[in-house]
């Protein structure tokens, strides 16, 4: 089995240079955990859902409105992205793409062909895969939906 059997192709992207902003609304709007960041046609960068509480202020610390707003409005993502994110060709297998995931201690891996951003494939692409094959194979209880 081949990463471009299961990966997902309908992804929602950012540039580097939207802001703090544009990721938190994705992120809460989406269910999304992860963003690719790009500039142009090139993939530069991910933006996390970690990313973007770590570097969001919290309103507990007392900051004023005014600040907090203008933080979000103005930090760009280029500042707060994972850059040369690890990356795998949808030519590649499945287990070389867990074996990255695993290796590299990742929640998601890009999927580019020929420099060109073709889709995204998680850990939970993952675990939905094992699911799938555990009831194939009749190691699931039987009243377990996947």
């Amino acid at each position: 089995m081949f990463v471009r059997d299961i990966m997902t192709t309908d992804i929602t992207t950012l540039r580097e240079d939207e802001v703090l902003l544009d990721a938190t609304l994705i992120l809460a709007r989406g269910g999304f955990r992860h963003i690719p960041i790009m500039n142009g046609t090139e993939l530069v960068g991910i933006v996390t859902e970690r990313d973007v509480k770590h570097y969001t202020p919290s309103i507990l610390s007392g900051i004023p409105p005014e600040e907090y707003n203008r933080l979000m409005e103005t930090t760009p993502l280029s500042k707060i992205m994972r850059r040369n994110p690890v990356t795998i060709e949808p030519s590649k297998t499945v287990y070389e793409a867990c074996q990255l995931l695993y290796d590299h201690r990742i929640g998601c891996l890009p999927v580019v062909e020929s420099g060109e951003l073709k889709g995204i494939i998680t850990t939970t692409d993952m675990l939905s895969l094992a699911l799938r094959l555990l009831k194939e194979k009749g190691l699931a209880p039987p009243e377990t939906a996947v």
